[in-house]
């Protein structure tokens, strides 16, 4: 049977050395596929691309920052034409049960939110010139949020933050860019076990692998859902609370362990 991954055939992913990003390299890898991977950890990024390369993919990897926003441009550039690009790569840090250092939230928002930005604006503009497909699309580009994005957790505020304004970015932009031709997803994933997660103090209900959420976002993404979210009950149960007064949110919150600091 046909991955919802071997649908794209010409795909870039960042953060792809590692968790979720290697898995979704994993996914999308098949004879006839070109990935274009980009990670900050040479030697786990070579682990990732010769695997894809074993299940047939044609792969070119680089390490790059996704703070530089040259360097992304010019990867993006030359790239050549592209199905999918994922905005993978972000950070995870909280206040440790103390308070959130400036530098870390500084850091957060610049991978989080300008790295997204260095991935997905040069994405946009290069598919907008592409040739549309039977289905009217030139390109996809998927921005990998959070559930978080929908919980101002005090345990977690430069992280929640962040998910919350790429995820809204990616949905208004879907709105527009959509006449273009170029889709925009905003995927909000629950507990992923990954060597992000593994870090967490707290209990992480409906924790999946990542594979699993690997092909849970690439189905969605094929699907055209502009938000793809998973698992239902974890999303229902993060609409709920972030609904709460802030001040019963914050007490609440105050019950848990806080995402340890960076």
């Amino acid at each position: 049977m046909t991955s919802h991954g071997t649908r794209f055939r010409r795909v870039l992913i960042t953060g792809a050395s590692s968790g979720l990003g290697a898995a979704l390299a994993r996914e999308c890898a098949g004879p006839g596929v070109a990935l274009h991977l980009s990670g900050r950890d040479e030697a786990r990024l070579a682990a990732v691309a010769d695997a894809c390369r074993g299940r047939g993919a044609e792969v070119a990897a680089r390490v790059l920052d996704v703070r530089d926003a040259d360097a992304m441009a010019d990867w993006i550039a030359g790239a050549g034409a592209l199905d999918l690009a994922i905005a993978n790569a972000g950070v995870s840090a909280g206040t440790g049960d103390a308070w959130e250092p400036p530098e870390q939230s500084r850091r957060l928002f610049e991978i989080n939110v300008t790295g997204v930005l260095n991935t997905a604006l040069p994405a946009i503009t290069a598919m907008a010139a592409q040739p549309a497909g039977p289905d009217g699309v030139r390109g996809r580009v998927a921005v990998i949020a959070s559930i978080a994005a929908f919980v101002a957790a005090p345990g977690a505020p430069a992280y929640c933050a962040t998910k919350s304004a790429v995820q809204r970015w990616a949905e208004a932009m879907d709105a527009t860019e959509r006449h273009r031709g170029v889709r925009l997803h905003a995927v909000c994933p629950g507990y992923v076990r990954t060597p992000m997660t593994a870090r967490n103090a707290f209990p992480m209900p409906f924790l999946m692998d990542a594979e699993d959420a690997a092909r849970r976002t690439l189905a969605g993404i094929a699907a055209g859902r502009v938000r793809v979210v998973y698992p239902w009950p974890l999303y229902a149960a993060a609409r709920v609370v972030g609904a709460l007064p802030p001040a019963w949110r914050a007490a609440l919150f105050a019950r848990l362990p806080a995402k340890a600091a960076d």
